[in-house]
């Protein structure tokens, strides 16, 4: 017999740690491979970990609450094997794995953007210390479970447990998610308690917003993080379709006046966005480069196909798939845009994973990416991505649904922009933004002579990461985006 030591699987770029929701196997129970042994939250989604292997239980080395670091060692299961499959378990605390330089911004953020960020333990310092000295052991319900994010953000926001156990929740079983509870502190009436706001001057340390700040709109340029309290990833949109109308942006709580000056003081989400923004930047020199395209071709074609595509398969065909396509076909050109650093070393990806950044009905934002996409015809690109957008949107990510993503595209036309300078997605070294498709005037070269016409006209920017991707290749790769997409076979079939 020997014993083999489960460990806390990683659940996606920027989740570094669960909560234990409920332990479905007990010590002694007989396991099959691949049975679920217990039940987790993160703060992007509860899902069920699996044993690798057939055999017993033997101890649990965790508790239900518990938060646990992805990578821990967390049962012990006694198996057939030889004996020196793995080592027996100590019921010491295991030493955290170094964070892989490669993988993503700080490891230790869930729904937050850091995926594998150095320095994410002092950013959870410094939101601790900006906690209310309050215990969180008062949000004890006998009826809901409660994430330590929900917790966090409640006592941030000075919520009783009364008061957290009367907000609905769209989570598993009626489950309060961070997104119903930050829903409620923005929809809740004034004069209610609220999240504290600043009547004085602020401290020499604090920003100050001139009157003409308004709320923070759904962020169009953002490699999000979905940090410990809020690790969201957060990059630009991708909408499946620049014919959804645009979207108004979130509204922030309203801010006090003090004098002709407003004080505004961030939330948590707002300085998880604004550190990793600022280690997005310090990680990587960002160069952004600009074309604009052609794409008359392409939107004269999904007018004449998407009637008879959606009565025949039940779904829309948008422009997301079809830039993904495009993409796909320009890494495969240029693969080393496809590519992360680790130091002085260049890690070279075997797959070309796209993440695409989606916006959710609350204005929130997250990444699932589709693995493997140069395996993937249109319209297998189609179902994967109006699968994901789906399932994103009504809460039903798996934490496989966000990982391993290696480049990404963001969609800022959603909001009527023509073109943004996107920030990286620690650690892919490129990101691609596409702008709002424009009917304008431009000039065509025809074999009679140059002729000004009306074309469907759309700018995209490529922001990359200038140690490693020069100019040379990173303007080489867009305009080869720009290739295919001008290039488009008016008669193709899908």
């Amino acid at each position: 017999m020997a014993k083999y030591q489960l460990l806390l699987p990683k659940m996606g770029e920027s989740v570094a740690e669960a909560t234990i929701i409920k332990w479905l196997k007990k010590p002694g129970d007989y396991i099959e491979a691949d049975d679920a042994v217990m039940e987790i939250a993160t703060d992007k989604v509860d899902s069920e970990v699996p044993s690798p292997v057939s055999g017993k239980l033997v101890e649990q080395l965790c508790k239900e609450d518990e938060v646990v670091q992805v990578g821990s060692v967390i049962a012990i299961i006694e198996t057939e094997a030889a004996e020196e499959t793995q080592p027996v378990v100590q019921n010491t605390p295991q030493p955290q794995p170094e964070p892989e330089v490669i993988s993503k911004p700080a490891e230790q953020a869930p729904v937050a953007e850091p995926q594998n960020i150095p320095g994410t333990d002092q950013l959870e310092e410094r939101l601790q210390a900006a906690t209310p000295q309050r215990n969180i052991a008062e949000f004890k319900s006998e009826t809901r479970f409660y994430s330590p994010l929900v917790k966090h953000i409640a006592l941030q926001e000075n919520i009783n447990i009364q008061e957290l156990d009367s907000i609905p929740g769209s989570g598993a079983e009626g489950r309060l998610t961070k997104d119903d509870l930050l829903n409620y502190i923005r929809t809740k009436p004034a004069g209610s308690s609220a999240a504290p706001v600043i009547e004085t001057p602020a401290e020499p340390s604090q920003p100050v917003q001139q009157e003409s700040a308004s709320p923070q709109p759904q962020a169009a340029d953002q490699s999000v993080p979905q940090a410990k309290p809020q690790k969201v990833a957060v990059n630009e949109v991708v909408t499946p379709d620049q014919d959804t109308p645009v979207q108004e942006p979130a509204k922030a709580a309203a801010p006090v006046s003090s004098g002709t000056d407003e004080i505004i003081e961030m939330d948590r989400m707002r300085r998880l966005i604004a550190e990793h923004m600022v280690m997005s930047k310090h990680t990587s020199p960002h160069v952004t480069s600009f074309v604009e395209a052609d794409v008359t071709s392409l939107v004269l074609w999904r007018e004449k196909v998407k009637s008879s595509f959606e009565k025949r398969e039940g779904e829309k065909i948008t422009y997301t798939p079809i830039f993904i396509e495009a993409v796909v076909k320009a890494i495969k050109d240029y693969p080393m845009v496809n590519v992360s650093v680790n130091g002085t070393q260049i890690i070279k990806k075997a797959a070309i994973n796209i993440s695409m950044a989606t916006a959710l009905p609350n204005g929130n934002l997250i990444v699932p990416v589709i693995k493997k996409a140069e395996e993937l015809n249109l319209l297998g690109l189609t179902k994967a991505v109006n699968t994901l957008a789906n399932k994103a949107r009504t809460n039903k990510l798996q934490p496989d649904d966000v990982k391993d993503g290696t480049f990404t595209i963001t969609n800022v036309g959603t909001f009527g922009n023509i073109m943004g300078t996107p920030i990286i997605n620690q650690p892919q070294v490129a990101i691609l933004a596409v702008g709002a498709i424009k009917k304008k005037p431009a000039v065509i070269e025809t074999p009679e002579g140059d002729v000004i016409a009306i074309r469907h006209m759309m700018f995209m920017s490529l922001s990359y990461d200038h140690r490693v991707v020069d100019g040379a290749l990173g303007g080489s790769f867009l305009s080869r985006i720009a290739y295919y997409l001008e290039n488009w076979d008016n008669d193709r079939k899908i």
